[in-house]
């Protein structure tokens, strides 16, 4: 878990801010000699009865989720090791636990900045694996979301 870190989990939701998150990923990595690992989470959708959606309506999220990975890999961490993985699943829950299988060193991942109404009712993934993660987790704050706190608070 020292510096340099060899592995890195970088969770991504295909925004400006999660590719911002990338973006610092590939330099962490491109210091150190690291691997990245980006993962999708597909996020699962739950009924107003409390049941989630039947599996295989994710199966196409998945595979387009894959190609974007596939696309994004390509153009932001060419000359890197690199692995692409996606998932059906909470976000937070299996953010933590691709840290865990594969023993990331660091999580780099992007937050939205939500605050009162839209942070209680949505909650904070990035909150979630800062408090959970066994190893240290670096959070980015994209332009896009730094624009969205200015013009709130004009």
């Amino acid at each position: 878990m020292a510096y340099p870190f060899k592995k890195i989990l970088c969770p991504i939701d295909f925004d400006e801010n999660s590719i911002a998150a990338l973006d610092a990923a590939a330099e962490i990595a491109r210091q150190s000699d690291a691997t990245v690992e980006v993962l999708h989470v597909v996020p699962i959708i739950m009924q107003a009865s409390g049941m989630p959606i039947y599996v295989d309506v994710y199966t196409q999220q998945e595979k387009d989720s894959q190609a974007k990975l596939v696309e994004l890999a390509r153009t932001h961490l060419a000359g890197l090791k690199y692995k692409l993985d996606t998932s059906v699943a909470e976000p937070w829950a299996a953010i933590l636990h691709a840290q865990k299988a594969d023993g990331a060193d660091v999580i780099v991942m992007s937050t939205h900045g939500r605050r009162g109404l839209s942070h209680f009712f949505l909650g904070s993934v990035a909150e979630r694996v800062v408090r959970e993660a066994t190893c240290p987790v670096l959070t980015i704050r994209g332009h896009h979301a730094a624009e969205q706190t200015a013009s709130a608070q004009a």
